[in-house]
């Protein structure tokens, strides 16, 4: 990729919208696949909820809470069934995403092969894609908002049972609770020009326990990521 592409990508700009001052993409293209778009709402300055657009009394919607998935710089108004949801998604914001940032090594398998490469899965600065860096000049992307389905790889579930960002409540990471333990996740995306899905398995490896711990809490915060994501398509 070109710096110049890179540069566009990245590009931001400050923007007043009626609920307050958002940083967002010069390019709309180029915006993050887990940010929400600011919802109509009643023109109440003061009581309506930035998040929802409905209108309360004060009392109601007084709360400013971070809304950093629709990109506004400062706390913005929000009623009480909103405010509780953007406190959790601050934890994405401010923890697993610096996570995802940061990268973790797995093996990798592409579709059907039957020897996976080490390589490393980050997720780009501007979050719209997956980077996988092998040895060499081995470099993949995936873009994010083509991926269709995850499923976390565990152990210690009945044979059978699996977990999908579809079905787990955003307050439990995979790598949490009872006994199961994240040990992979498999992602099916699609492919421009090419039919059907494609598949890419990331297993945490056995190598070192360090690089296996960031590897399963990377392995959470992309579970955490996926759900946002599919959220974010059923707005």
């Amino acid at each position: 990729m070109s710096s110049e592409v890179a540069a566009r990508r990245d590009a931001k700009k400050l923007v007043r919208s009626p609920s307050g001052l958002r940083m967002v993409p010069e390019h709309r293209a180029y915006g993050s696949p887990f940010g929400l778009e600011e919802p109509p709402w009643v023109p109440d300055k003061e009581h309506h909820c930035r998040r929802c657009g409905k209108c309360f009394c004060d009392k109601c919607c007084g709360q400013k809470v971070a809304l950093r998935r629709m990109c506004f710089v400062d706390p913005v108004r929000q009623c009480a069934g909103c405010a509780p949801v953007s406190r959790r998604e601050a934890d994405f914001y401010d923890r697993q995403l610096k996570l995802l940032l940061s990268g973790a090594t797995f093996l990798v398998t592409f579709g059907n092969s039957e020897k996976p490469d080490t390589m490393v899965c980050r997720l780009s600065s501007n979050q719209r894609f997956l980077l996988l860096d092998g040895d060499g000049d081995d470099h993949r992307e995936v873009e994010v908002a083509r991926i269709a389905a995850v499923q976390m790889l565990t152990e210690g579930l009945p044979p059978g049972d699996s977990l999908s960002h579809t079905s787990l409540p955003a307050s439990r990471p995979a790598a949490e609770g009872g006994n199961a333990r994240a040990t992979g996740m498999t992602l099916q995306y699609t492919t421009p020009g090419a039919e059907g899905l494609t598949q890419l398995m990331l297993t945490a490896g056995e190598d070192a326990e360090g690089s296996r711990r960031q590897a399963t809490a990377w392995l959470a915060a992309m579970h955490k990521a996926a759900k946002l994501l599919h959220e974010a398509r059923d707005q």
